[in-house]
């Protein structure tokens, strides 16, 4: 059993040459090899040292992807404390302030693009006693220090003696526990997750069960660094055959590193990239607006160009086979004057993605299978550190979610946690080194997720004879959005029930969309009292205003993410009830059945007309509920 430090100074003795880090640097693009990263790598690690951090001790990372990231990572485990990976999105609010209280962070390693979040909640972290700062260009404040000086006093320690990196790493296990990674569960605050340094190496050998990385090949990692997804995939995955990552130029704004983005495809050339369905949908729609720009006779061709792959392609693993023979000149004709123009956009070097984070389209796998550059689903969850199973280019089924990776022992179950067989519907439930330590402070969790050392996924599939595994869903009730973070809405629709006294039922919904939306059930003596002095629509405005209370200016408007409170809401015309069986004997929702009983409803959330919560459904539905 290897541990993440002694996995990273085998492949370091393994590739020194090798490029591992492409950063930009003011115009260009500069590498650091393999040798170079370890050396950072000791200095920090012994610096840290020197500062005071000792084994098990909480170091939180907030920071864009960038070389001293995964450096800093390296130091921190190398001590054998623990990194707490905190997410660039997470506002210096309730989101951020938890985490670092929950994992009793003592320190906290921040770039300065996000430092005034922490000056910002720091006099309410108890236990915080350093910050670490990538780059200031600020004076820093009491309390906070260079990451510069942290590595001159790890040279320090290097120069007196020359052995020290390799005396302390010699202690640490691959069972030490490696990062504490929150994630959302069935209740509003979020779990923390803890992956041993095992769990990581272990989940990197599984991943290339089917696939190749040549050390030649480069990714640019546009996820979260934070993430499991890229964690894996990308950070350590490419480390393990001598691969390189290239972190996103950091812009002042989202919408400038979004930008900047575009640039370092260009200029890193990736030959694989990860993905998540939101950003596939966002690389769709740019080609198709470039191609529609060329006019009308090249978007027909293009149309047509598709409409052949389509059936040539058929799911991958049945491509060009009988009479589909017939379409492969026309396809590479095709490739010549259309598909390969694409490819360039990516920067010419492209031959796949690799999708993750959330459940693909089919439509879209089939999108970018046709035109040359296929991203290939995969399924994981950050539990299971996070691969599952993955489509690959030897082995891949489009629609499905890939084959099971090696070394991991999945079954499905029922409802009452019985076997079910092949082809059967249930719970994805997996056993395998990969899996989560468990949930950091939080033993009644753990318990009902890990049973026997399996996995309880909490996501619906099946596995077809060929150890394919489909994904269909949410087992449990987690929203889903579109970059694949997952939340549990029942902490939001309690909260909601509780303070506002026009509804009496509420399911939220987000499978993977652009925002979150909600099913309402008013309360039907109030709206009914209402409705003799208020028309329709005044009624639907005041459950509106309600619902306003948690918005960030309402008074409630710190207890919930915002992302996962409705934009707009749907009137359900009946009330959920055992008899339409949308609630059960327990008189607990069935999510499931509400989702497809109210399809319609919810279709409409996600049009400008369905937007406007005043719509005509909802004062039909409203009218229907109070006759």
């Amino acid at each position: 059993m290897e541990s993440i430090i002694s996995f990273f100074t085998k492949k370091a003795a393994q590739f020194p040459n090798n490029t591992l880090l492409w950063e930009k640097d003011n115009q260009t693009f500069k590498s650091t090899s393999y040798s170079d990263t370890l050396n950072v790598v000791k200095q920090l690690t012994l610096g840290l040292k020197e500062y005071g951090i000792v084994p098990e001790e909480r170091i939180a990372l907030l920071s864009e992807g960038r070389n001293l990231w995964l450096m800093s990572e390296l130091a921190v485990l190398s001590n054998r404390a623990i990194t707490v990976p905190l997410s660039t999105k997470l506002e210096a609010d309730n989101d951020l302030i938890f985490r670092l209280q929950h994992s009793e962070s003592s320190v906290i390693i921040t770039s300065e693009n996000q430092l005034a979040k922490i000056r910002k909640v720091k006099r309410e972290l108890p236990h915080l006693k350093l910050t670490i700062v990538f780059s200031p260009n600020t004076p820093l404040e009491e309390g906070e220090l260079d990451i510069q000086q942290i590595i001159a006093s790890g040279k320090e320690v290097l120069a007196r003696d020359a052995r020290a990196f390799e005396k302390l790493v010699a202690e640490v296990s691959p069972n030490d526990i490696a990062t504490i990674t929150y994630t959302s569960g069935t209740t509003a605050h979020p779990k923390g997750i803890m992956l041993t340094q095992r769990n990581y190496t272990a989940n990197v050998e599984q991943a290339f069960s089917y696939i190749n990385i040549p050390a030649h090949y480069r990714t640019l990692v546009v996820l979260p660094w934070d993430h499991a997804f890229a964690h894996t995939a990308a950070l350590y995955s490419f480390m393990d055959t001598g691969a390189s990552i290239a972190s996103v130029q950091v812009g002042a704004t989202q919408i400038e590193t979004l930008k900047n983005f575009t640039n370092n495809i260009r200029e890193i050339q990736p030959h694989v990239l990860m993905s998540v369905p939101a950003m596939a949908k966002n690389f769709k729609k740019n080609i198709e607006k470039g191609i529609a720009q060329k006019g009308k006779l090249i978007n027909s061709l293009f149309r047509f160009a598709l409409k052949v792959s389509y059936w040539y392609n058929g799911t991958g693993n049945n491509k060009g086979q009988g009479i589909k023979w017939v379409a492969k000149p026309l396809l590479i004709l095709f490739d010549t004057i259309i598909f390969k123009k694409i490819k360039t956009g990516f920067g010419g070097n492209l031959t796949y993605f690799i999708g993750g984070g959330a459940l693909l389209d089919f439509d879209l796998q089939q999108f970018f299978y046709a035109i040359g550059i296929p991203m290939y689903q995969g399924y994981g969850l950050s539990e299971a550190s996070p691969i599952i199973s993955a489509n690959t280019p030897l082995h891949h089924k489009l629609g499905s979610s890939g084959k099971v990776v090696d070394k991991l022992q999945i079954k499905i179950c029922g409802t009452d946690g019985e076997l079910l067989e092949t082809g059967k519907t249930g719970e994805i439930v997996v056993k395998g080194e990969n899996v989560m330590h468990g949930y950091w402070k939080n033993p009644d969790a753990t318990q009902e997720t890990i049973k026997d050392g399996w996995l309880f996924t909490g996501d619906l599939g099946y596995l077809d004879k060929e150890n394919y595994l489909y994904v269909k869903g949410r087992f449990k009730s987690l929203l889903i959005g579109s970059d694949g973070e997952k939340y549990g809405p029942e902490g939001i629709e309690e909260a909601i029930v509780d303070q506002c006294g026009l509804i009496d039922q509420i399911m939220l919904y987000n499978n993977q969309n652009a925002y979150t939306v909600a099913i309402v059930v008013p309360n039907l003596e109030k709206t009914k009292a209402l409705a003799n002095h208020h028309n329709y629509p005044e009624i639907i405005g005041m459950i509106e205003k309600e619902l306003n209370v948690f918005k960030l200016d309402g008074k409630f408007g710190t207890l919930f993410p915002q992302r996962w409170l409705p934009s707009t809401f749907a009137i359900a015309p009946e009330p959920f009830t055992e008899q339409n069986k949308l609630i059960n004997s327990t008189m607990k929702m069935v999510r499931d059945k509400v989702t497809a009983y109210f399809k319609g409803e919810i279709e409409l959330c996600y049009t400008p007309e369905g937007k406007k919560v005043n719509n005509i459904k909802n004062i039909e539905n409203i009218k229907i509920l109070l006759q």
